[in-house]
């Protein structure tokens, strides 16, 4: 679908904390995560409308950005619809077959969180080992309800595209055929926040919220993802790195897979899989622990998820795309 904007973000702005806008930077090339991480400004020329999904026309307004939030709302995104299994290499690297249609799971609507301050909570199932592991992945977001289309005209139902990281419990994974309860914990899906602490007798194990962006980028930023690259780079380590052209499903089919005699509304998140490199496959494995950051790369986009791990008595701190997220353990 043509979208009216090339960049748009949901904030909350410094002029007035009671008050969520959306808006474009008015830098086009400013990475919001990465300059709001090095406790910078970020100036949002804001829209009229209240959501990416009907963000309306741009206004003369500029806002500073006090706060990112997710790019949507809990009660906008619905089912949350994830791609197994969808890079060659990826497969390559697990022993695994080339599938011959997608590899769908879900998470629901309650796995989306926003970023910091609000309280990312890490379930106790989560915390018995310390397998938690990371997927850095593309996210589209549908633009207007989806059924039944053709891939030919898939693109016109999507609104954009953002970073994202499936962060997963790779013992809860392993031990069920079915991933949704291994991926789908409370504030498993940040688009734009995430990272787990634990308490002093607790592991963190796969409550990193998946972040996008925070940026969501229009179809007519970016006409092909394939041109695009994706990188996963922990405490400084580039562990995931692969253009997307190693995709097994393009987005067109996916869409189009996807909808086939089901709905897909508008707000329809899609997490279209990770490439290789993910901690499970490294020799020996690689999870995630406290102290380590994990950073998300969408390039050319300017999309950066930074995500955090740190330990500390009772709370967690959380970074992702360049914000600090307070967590906390549920009960």
């Amino acid at each position: 679908m043509t979208a009216s904007f090339s960049r748009l973000v949901r904030f909350i702005p410094k002029s007035d904390p009671s008050k969520v806008l959306i808006g474009e930077p008015v830098d086009p090339n400013v990475d919001v995560g990465l300059t709001l991480y090095d406790g910078k400004d970020v100036a949002v020329r804001t829209y009229s409308g209240s959501s990416i999904l009907s963000p309306g026309k741009r206004t003369e307004t500029v806002e500073t950005i006090a706060r990112v939030l997710s790019p949507l709302a809990q009660e906008e995104v619905g089912t949350i619809r994830c791609i197994g299994l969808n890079y060659v290499s990826h497969a390559a690297e697990m022993n695994l077959a080339i599938p011959d249609i997608p590899t769908i799971f879900l998470k629901p609507a309650t796995a989306l969180a926003d970023p910091w301050p609000a309280p990312s909570i890490l379930p106790k199932i989560t915390q018995r080992d310390s397998t938690g592991d990371y997927e850095s992945e593309l996210a589209i977001i549908i633009g207007k309800t989806a059924k039944n289309v053709s891939e030919q005209d898939a693109l016109d139902y999507v609104l954009g595209y953002t970073a994202a990281n499936d962060v997963s419990s790779r013992t809860a994974q392993t031990s069920q055929s079915q991933w949704c309860f291994s991926k789908g914990f409370d504030t498993a899906c940040p688009l734009g926040r995430s990272k787990p602490q634990t308490s002093l007798d607790s592991v963190c194990l796969s409550d990193t919220a998946i972040y996008t962006g925070p940026v969501v980028a229009s179809t007519s930023l970016v006409p092909d993802v394939s041109k695009l690259r994706i990188r996963g780079v922990k405490n400084g380590k580039v562990m995931q790195d692969c253009g997307l052209e190693d995709m097994i499903f393009t987005v067109p089919q996916l869409v189009s897979f996807l909808s086939q005699s089901t709905t897909l509304p508008a707000g329809t998140v899609i997490l279209t899989g990770t490439p290789p490199g993910v901690g499970a496959a490294k020799k020996p494995p690689e999870f995630l622990k406290a102290g380590d950051e994990f950073r998300v790369q969408l390039e050319p986009t300017h999309n950066n998820i930074i995500l955090r791990i740190q330990t500390s008595v009772g709370r967690v701190g959380h970074y992702l795309l360049g914000q600090l997220y307070s967590g906390q353990t549920d009960s």
